[in-house]
């Protein structure tokens, strides 16, 4: 649930929280902008969910 709440708030933290930095640099540069910050929060959320279900 708290990372769900990273993913919408911050993705990029997210991604660094899962150790993929360059995913995670890519994410800010779609988080700066207003209409890359719904990608980056889905882009984050499938990363989350696929890390925490393997």
């Amino acid at each position: 649930m708290v990372m769900i709440i990273i993913c919408i708030l911050a993705p990029w933290l997210a991604m660094f929280l899962r150790g993929k930095v360059l995913q995670g640099i890519l994410c800010i540069l779609l988080h700066i902008t207003l209409i890359g910050w719904i990608p980056a929060t889905i882009w984050a959320l499938v990363v989350t969910r696929r890390e925490s279900a393997a």
